[in-house]
């Protein structure tokens, strides 16, 4: 009989398994908000996880997380790079930069018309008269400096008179009222080539009461802005 030696079987182990990977980086980028106008500023955020070397272009290194005001010239993509261990991610933020409106028009100042329907003031008379009186002289050196102020505006001198006397008489009293207006003004230095005259009578009162206030207001040289 034949002996043999039998050996303790050994146990083979299958070798550990290889650790995972590291995970791999996570990275978020935004802009709020992500369009401004040039002069404004925006402010990016940014998260990342499982990276330890974190940058976005144009800022440089930053934290893992955070966030940061920026004011672009132009029109920008900003790109951020997360390395790490797992490698690495990268996530972009595009940042619109327009022009700002143009500014409002300046408010328009008035025309000339309007400033002289401010400005010049009419030259009133006594009754039957034609000559200026003294207390219109202020008002006619005004009208004289507005004119010599604005030389492109041309003017009609009317004559008016009160309803008193014949519509003849008026009309001859009238075209005085309205010849002395013009010649104190070409005595003051406005161009007669700016000036015309007419005498209106008393066929266009600007006051139709019969009392001497009224009759006042009719007896004028009234100035008319020539379009």
């Amino acid at each position: 009989m034949h002996l043999g030696l039998q050996l303790d079987e050994v146990p083979v182990h299958a070798p550990p398994p290889p650790p995972p990977p590291p995970p791999a980086p996570t990275a978020t980028l935004t802009a709020s908000p992500d369009s401004i106008q040039s002069g404004q500023s925006t402010t990016l955020t940014w998260q990342t996880g499982n990276a330890t070397d974190v940058s976005i272009d144009g800022i440089g290194a930053v934290q893992a997380s955070g966030s940061q005001q920026v004011t672009p010239s132009d029109s920008t993509t900003y790109h951020l790079v997360a390395k790490g261990a797992g490698g690495s991610q990268e996530a972009t933020a595009r940042v619109t930069v327009t022009a700002p409106p143009p500014p409002p028009p300046a408010p328009a100042g008035p025309s000339d018309e309007e400033l002289f329907g401010q400005n010049v003031k009419d030259v009133y008379f006594d009754y039957d008269k034609y000559d200026v009186r003294a207390d219109q002289q202020t008002a006619l050196q005004g009208d004289i400096a507005f004119l010599k102020e604005h030389p492109n505006i041309k003017v009609s001198i009317e004559g008016h008179c009160d309803e008193r006397g014949s519509t003849e008489y008026n009309l001859a009293l009238g075209d005085n009222r309205a010849g002395a207006v013009k010649n104190a003004l070409i005595q003051g230095g406005i161009g007669a080539d700016r000036l015309g005259s007419i005498s209106m009578g008393k066929e266009q009162p600007f006051c139709t009461e019969s009392n001497e206030a009224c009759w006042q207001q009719n007896r004028r040289g009234h100035f008319v802005y020539k379009r």
